[in-house]
């Protein structure tokens, strides 16, 4: 190293664990063979969390700080040759998160020590890492002593024919459990088809979330036990048990940028596609089933507006003695029950901007009997009850393109005319004709069916 022997960092007592809250201390050692002009010497004590799109990679796509300590311990100078030790202490923070080392992310603390030389001059610099553990007590997770239990339905579909159904159900005995603790996983299959199950299998998972611009997933099975399947027609219970090994504590905040958790997955394999999840916690303090499970917030209900009556049964307060004067006017005033509260009237419906069409009554226009009602049906006048021949609109033979028929109008009502037809019949290039081109065939002059009807071209020249 040249005029530098030794330049080593050295914590109390060798410790590499701390917790937070905790204060870390320890002596910067180092050994020169010839001056060495600095501007400073400096220690740091850092913690911080790093994570990339790519696997292994320290070129981290975010970065998020949790703390970052500096202490000048030595000023602008000459470093003498020799043998130079120099003390540090830092307060850890209380909130830090603890550390993790993954394929697409780390959450790193470390202690380094600068000496910064003038310009033109080499700088010295060394770090050394140490782990923070962080205790996550799992009787204060909400709900921890829960029942942790789910089912699933699904179709049993073999070589595209549909058997039946399969029912799975599965529970844990908790929902919180430490390294060296034994989980009870059981699982309940009927099989209402044909067709035998697959195998049954109970994994315990590890799910880490890198929480960049695009998310990174880390799925690894940390555990897992197997066993048979159903038949078809039968309902098995079975139940296993799995050993946790050490892990990373679960994160309850989903805030920072490496999320941990942990569940237990149980599915058939190959067929049918059933499986469900039990989610767990993985922590540091056992559950402890004597202390009390910390319950979640629940909103207070509100206070009732009315004041409450009495109860039956319930004997009224006795009245105070009224003065003498005062007995006259309350003798002549009834007495009366007590006045609840009077409900709010209920508050109109606002009216849509546009309003549906509706037809209008049968009664309004009864000499319309020859227009289509709105459900498309002819109204039948009273000649087609006793049995004669009715009168038939002329507008239901139109059927040269853009030709229509006026009827007649009768004075003490609006007109025949069905809707949207104007009041003068148009040609065939939409100009209006005249009024002798617009009377409609005379029908009732033919002794129809006796005889045809007059041709189209006669009628439109009579």
């Amino acid at each position: 190293m040249g005029k530098l022997q030794e330049f080593e960092i050295t914590l109390n007592n060798n410790k590499t664990v701390y917790s937070p809250g905790e204060s870390l201390s320890g002596t910067l050692k180092i050994s020169i063979t010839q001056p060495i002009l600095c501007k400073a010497i400096k220690v740091n004590c850092q913690g911080f969390c790093g994570v990339t799109s790519k696997s292994n990679d320290t070129d981290w796509t975010e970065e998020e700080q949790y703390f970052s300590s500096s202490v000048s311990i030595a000023d602008k100078g000459t470093l003498k040759e020799g043998e130079h030790s120099f003390p540090f202490k830092f307060l850890l923070p209380a909130a830090a998160p603890a550390s993790f080392e993954g394929l697409y992310g780390q959450i790193i603390y470390r202690v380094r020590a600068f000496i910064e030389t003038p310009r033109f001059a080499k700088d010295y610099k060394i770090e050394k890492p140490f782990s923070m553990l962080n205790i996550l007590n799992l009787n204060e997770v909400p709900g921890i002593q829960e029942r942790n239990s789910s089912s699933v339905t699904k179709n049993f579909t073999y070589m595209l024919v549909k058997n039946g159904t399969v029912v799975l159900n599965a529970e844990s005995d908790k929902r919180g459990y430490i390294a060296g603790q034994i989980i009870k996983v059981s699982a309940e299959i009927e099989n209402k088809s044909e067709k035998s199950t697959g195998h049954v299998v109970a994994s315990l998972m590890q799910k880490v979330t890198y929480n960049t611009k695009k998310p990174t997933y880390d799925l690894r099975t940390i555990a897992e036990v197997e066993g048979p399947g159903v038949k078809g027609g039968n309902k098995t219970e079975w139940k296993e048990k799995i050993i946790v090994p050490t892990l990373h504590q679960s994160s309850l905040t989903d805030g920072n940028l490496i999320h941990i958790c942990y569940y237990i997955h149980v599915y058939l394999k190959k067929y049918p596609e059933a499986s469900l999840t039990l989610p767990i916690y993985i922590g540091n303090i056992a559950v402890d089933p004597t202390q009390p499970s910390p319950s979640r917030s629940v909103p207070p209900m509100p206070a009732p507006r009315n004041n409450p009556t009495p109860a039956p049964d319930s004997a009224p307060a006795p009245a105070p003695a009224p003065s003498p004067a005062a007995a006259p006017a309350e003798s002549a005033a009834p007495s009366l029950p007590p006045r609840t509260t009077p409900k709010p009237a209920p508050k109109p419906r606002p009216r849509s901007a546009y309003a549906s069409p509706s037809a209008p009554p049968a009664d309004l226009y009864p000499e319309l009997s020859g227009v289509a009602n709105y459900n498309g049906e002819m109204a039948k006048s009273p000649q087609h009850e006793s049995g004669s021949q009715a009168a038939v609109s002329p507008n239901a033979f139109s059927y040269a393109p853009g030709l229509s028929f006026r009827q007649k109008q009768n004075s003490s009502g609006p007109s025949a005319l069905p809707l949207g037809s104007s009041s003068r019949p148009q040609d065939t290039n939409g100009n209006q004709m005249s009024s002798s081109a617009s009377l409609p065939p005379n029908y009732r002059s033919s002794e129809y069916p006796h005889e045809p009807p007059p041709s189209y071209e006669d009628s439109c020249n009579i």
